[in-house]
């Protein structure tokens, strides 16, 4: 079940609100508890009872580590003689266990298919019988609720929260609907006091709602109609794209994630808005960045942070030599490209942004801050050289993201810098027939509308006649757009 469907949009959300307001506010927390494993239920019926057992896992694991570090009882206060006893009565060593628990669930389900395949690539190398490669189903969002729970149990060792004494609340924060599938990866600091509130806040609900419109609109509107564009191209044979059309395709996909993606982020913080919970943002404008590492602090800010605070800085950062936060950095996006799919083309993805980010902590970002002071006539020529620097290679980058397969992302490539020279332009239009002056309106403002021009506070309470009229409308139009068009799932689901 989608935010974009109709029956999201018809029946379950009405419903879902309608319940939870008409219910008592102490058993309003429960309400969400239910119908967000509903909601998980319906897509995953199975892997549900995953989500359960590390739930109940790590809320024994947060409490015992609560309960030892209450205890001071550490491994340097028991006598060698018990060290057995002295390793569990640890909490870093509980700590390690709930890591383990839940990492291994994660490496099972997304990683052991392909740890198989890449195995038996060396089957003919090494002259050894190939190994039987079962096939298991990814559980859908397993990426986003087990980094949650990383962070939850992390952030008790470190004393940062208090471990959470009623399951029913912990289970609550890692399942709940609005952003249990793609995200944001909410942190339970962030929400720990919103999970004791459930008064009726008719501000919330309000801006909720506006931000639920506005991001229905982003995936409705605009990028499922890239998604058009670039899935015609990409899913076209690569011998009959011309370079012109190869360009038109990773722009519009380049588009479309983060249309796409920031809907999705859009619809989660406006939904959480409405029941009170006030999740952090997840994107800034990413492409109007002036450099990758700019682009980073605006793009997926809730993984990218995550990265920064559960991997990066306990790897040791910046702070143990230039070399020491090189191999850091490429440790960081080698996972996180990993993280994003178990194939290859992730990992290069992952690793391509980390060596620029590399490179723009020596000469090539000193080079950089040079063109960004230029200035010609009072206009902010340097700006506008970076932002298409960055649009420029980040788009490269997406080709590895989208791609099928690192064969076809290379291919692609080549054929966005060197041509193909013997494919007619107007023959590939006229067998896909995809550039319509709907589709180029659409386009043109989808670039436009990617910059702060507007720079709305989407946290802000207004309530004009004007303003209402034209979320009303935009939501009108956006429902019938989803009521009308094919099935589009978001692409961030599937990590």
């Amino acid at each position: 079940m989608v935010f974009s469907s109709a029956l999201f949009l018809s029946f379950f959300l009405p419903i879902v609100l309608g319940v939870y307001f008409l219910a008592q506010e102490k058993l309003r927390i429960y309400v969400l508890l239910v119908v967000s494993l509903f909601f998980y239920a319906w897509g995953e019926p199975c892997a549900i009872r995953i989500m359960m057992i590390l739930i109940i896992c790590s809320w024994g694991i947060g409490l015992k580590i609560e309960s030892l570090i209450k205890q001071n009882n550490t491994p340097d206060s028991i006598s060698k003689c018990k060290f057995v006893i002295s390793v569990w009565n640890s909490p870093k060593s509980w700590l390690v266990l709930g890591i383990v628990i839940n990492l291994s669930a994660l490496l099972y389900y997304k990683y052991w298919m392909f740890f198989l395949n890449n195995l038996n690539y060396f089957s003919k190398i090494f002259h050894f019988e190939k190994l039987e490669v079962p096939i298991i189903p990814l559980p859908i969002g397993i990426s986003f609720y087990l980094f949650q729970i990383l962070s939850y149990l992390i952030d008790v060792y470190r004393q940062a929260v208090p471990a959470q004494k009623k399951i029913g609340y912990l289970a609550t924060y890692i399942s709940l609907f609005p952003q249990l599938i793609a995200g944001p990866i909410v942190r339970y600091k962030t929400i720990e006091e919103d999970l004791h509130n459930s008064k009726t806040n008719f501000e919330n609900i309000f801006v909720g709602l506006r931000r639920f419109v506005i991001g229905l609109a982003k995936k409705v509107l605009i990028a499922d109609q890239m998604a058009f564009i670039a899935d015609s191209i990409f899913n076209s044979s690569i011998e009959a794209v011309p370079c012109i059309y190869a360009w038109c395709g990773i722009l519009t996909y380049t588009l479309q994630i983060y249309y796409d993606f920031s809907g999705y982020s859009d619809m989660a913080i406006g939904l959480g808005r409405v029941f009170n919970f006030r999740f952090l943002e997840n994107f800034n404008y990413p492409y109007g960045a002036l450099n990758i590492r700019d682009f980073w602090r605006r793009w997926h800010i809730s993984l990218s942070s995550w990265f920064r605070d559960y991997l990066y800085i306990p790897l040791g950062g910046n702070k143990k030599g230039v070399f020491r936060t090189y191999v850091n950095l490429y440790i960081v996006f080698g996972v996180c490209g990993l993280w994003h799919g178990a194939t290859w083309n992730f990992v290069v993805w992952g690793l391509y942004h980390g060596t620029w980010l590399v490179l723009e902590r020596g000469f090539w970002g000193n080079f950089l801050d040079k063109v960004q002071n230029i200035y010609i006539k009072r206009f902010h020529v340097g700006s506008v050289i970076l932002n298409i620097y960055t649009w420029f290679i980040v788009m490269i980058g997406w080709v590895f993201f989208r791609a099928s397969d690192l064969t076809y992302a290379w291919k692609f490539l080549k054929v966005m810098f060197d041509g193909n020279k013997d494919v007619p332009i107007n023959s590939f239009y006229i067998a896909t027939d995809f550039l319509t002056y709907s589709n180029l309106w659409i386009l043109l403002m989808a670039i436009f509308c990617s910059y702060p021009i507007f720079n709305g506070k989407y946290g802000k309470f207004r309530c004009s006649k004007i303003e209402s009229i034209f979320i009303l409308i935009l939501f009108v139009t956006a429902y019938v757009f989803a009521m009308t068009s094919t099935f589009s799932p978001f692409i961030y689901f599937r990590f």
